[in-house]
């Protein structure tokens, strides 16, 4: 099963700068799920933005067998032509910025679960539960080859498949269920649900920090990622957190970390 490269946008909104008028800084970060490590990032203006880093940060990495997992604003043809040239498989949310899609696939689960035959609606199914700390979540996974619904599936260049993850939640006795559809070029559901779960590791906590002042906000993000992609690779096995306290303690494991990659 390929690495999971998952590319998401974040905005550090401390970093808002009432004073000298400077919004909030955006960033667009690929990560590399299994090695745990940060691929690049680029900057954009606002979210809307995303639609022209994305390729930016696309043609910066080497993609070939990797499969690629990007939210809804991904969603591109543009995106998808450019991750299938290099080699590579895509995992793309939908959602309501594609309307017409999103409807398209909603419709077909509503309709391909209910019906109870996965055979006639070339459904694949996986199922796996996590339990901690007071919650127990279960995650049903749906992939389906038939692609006859969607509107110009033609448009989407590599596309196999459309799939849904419904994830039902129990949360110290409430219950919540969330539903999320996707295209990609998969034909196997465990490698579907491997993807779509592994993108979550995207997230960096860039919202903790208050920096501010002219370019600082976007180079100390980049030093941020180098920090993680160092601490990752220093061979303890401590968690990140604890190898983060150390190394502010100790500077001969500092030294260990700065050098060990």
């Amino acid at each position: 099963m390929g690495e999971v490269v998952a590319i998401d946008g974040k905005t550090t909104r401390r970093a808002y700068d009432r004073q000298g008028k400077r919004g909030a800084i955006h960033m667009v970060s690929a990560w590399a799920s299994q090695a745990g490590l940060s691929l690049g990032q680029v900057k954009t203006e606002e979210k809307s933005n995303e639609i022209t880093a994305i390729p930016l940060l696309l043609e910066l990495l080497e993609l070939k067998g990797c499969i690629v997992t990007i939210d809804a604003m991904g969603c591109q043809t543009d995106i998808a032509a450019n991750i299938v040239s290099q080699q590579a498989d895509y995992v793309l949310a939908v959602k309501a910025n594609q309307k017409r899609l999103h409807e398209a696939v909603s419709d077909y689960f509503d309709m391909a679960v209910a019906s109870g035959n996965p055979t006639l609606c070339q459904l694949q199914y996986h199922e796996e539960t996590t339990s901690g700390h007071g919650r127990i979540e279960t995650r049903r996974c749906y992939l389906s080859t038939c692609l006859d619904t969607l509107p110009d599936a033609g448009r989407w260049q590599g596309l196999a498949s459309i799939g849904l993850v419904e994830s039902e939640r129990y949360i110290n006795g409430d219950v919540s269920v969330e539903r999320r559809h996707y295209i990609d070029s998969l034909t196997d559901v465990k490698a579907f649900a491997h993807a779509a779960r592994a993108h979550w590791g995207v997230a960096f906590r860039e919202d903790d920090s208050r920096i501010r002042t002219g370019y600082a906000p976007e180079n100390f993000n980049i030093a941020r990622q180098l920090a993680i992609n160092h601490l990752k690779n220093e061979p303890s096995k401590l968690n990140i957190k604890r190898k983060r306290f150390r190394a502010a303690l100790n500077d001969q494991f500092r030294e260990k970390v700065i050098f060990s990659s």
